[in-house]
Order: C-alpha cells, then sequence, then structure tokens
C-alpha cells in the first residue's frame, strides 16, 4: 500500500495544476472588439489591475421590447496600454482581447484581458477611413 501513495499523490498534484491551468490560463477566445471607451481606471484592494469599459454601436435586450447598450468590461494587459488607453476616453477605440473562463485577482476583474490596442481615433469614421 505503501508504494502507491507517492504515485498516487504526485498524480493529484498534477491534476490539480492542470485544473488550475484550465480555469485560469487557458485562453477559451480572442477578438476585436470597437466602441467608444466609456472609462478606464486603475483599482482594486490588494491588487490594482486596469479595468475599462467600452459600449458598442446597437442594442441589445434579454427581454423583447427593452433597449439595453452594448457594453464590454475589460482588464488591461500592463502599463503600456493603460498609459495609451487613460488619454483616450470618450474616444473611439479597437481593442483586441483575450478571453479567459474565470479571472484571476493580478490579472483584473474580468475575464476579458485587451492585449493590444488597433486603433484609436475621435469618432468611428476617423478610425476606419473610407476608401
Amino acid at each position: 500500500m505503501k508504494k502507491f501513495i507517492g504515485p498516487i499523490s504526485i498524480l493529484v498534484i498534477i491534476l490539480i495544476a492542470g485544473v488550475f491551468w484550465w480555469r485560469y490560463y487557458f485562453v477559451f477566445a480572442e477578438g476585436v472588439k470597437a466602441g467608444n471607451l466609456n472609462y478606464f481606471e486603475k483599482k482594486g484592494f490588494i491588487f490594482k489591475t486596469w479595468e475599462g469599459r467600452l459600449v458598442q454601436d446597437g442594442f441589445q435586450s434579454p427581454n423583447p421590447g427593452a433597449l439595453q447598450s452594448n457594453e464590454f468590461r475589460f482588464s488591461a494587459d500592463g502599463d503600456s496600454l493603460a498609459s495609451v488607453l487613460e488619454r483616450a476616453g470618450g474616444k473611439f477605440v479597437e481593442l483586441r482581447y483575450k478571453e479567459y473562463l474565470n479571472p484571476i485577482p493580478w490579472r483584473g476583474a474580468s475575464e476579458y484581458v485587451v492585449t493590444e490596442i488597433i486603433k484609436v481615433g475621435d469618432s468611428r469614421a476617423d478610425s476606419f477611413p473610407i476608401k
């Protein structure tokens, strides 16, 4: 019986590490979102992370007949992105993001983490020139 304790405990540790990686570090989706940057701020009790909200064009609603704006809440990956987004409040921005299954406090409060700023403009027309 004692010879099985070592291999079983190693297997359990590997299984726990795999589940932790799957829940917190597996990239579920990647994409691009565009809209007007509503706010961007650094907040948190212990881990100060950059959090923002993008308001997208159009409306959606879970209830028929009701209107609700499309909001994209996100965390930013690093101070270099934050320095650009701090000056882009109210402007039209296009952001590349990664979606994780669960947030981690030191990565941000959202499952969506912005990894790149593609464009910043005063309006949608500035960001996407018509050819």
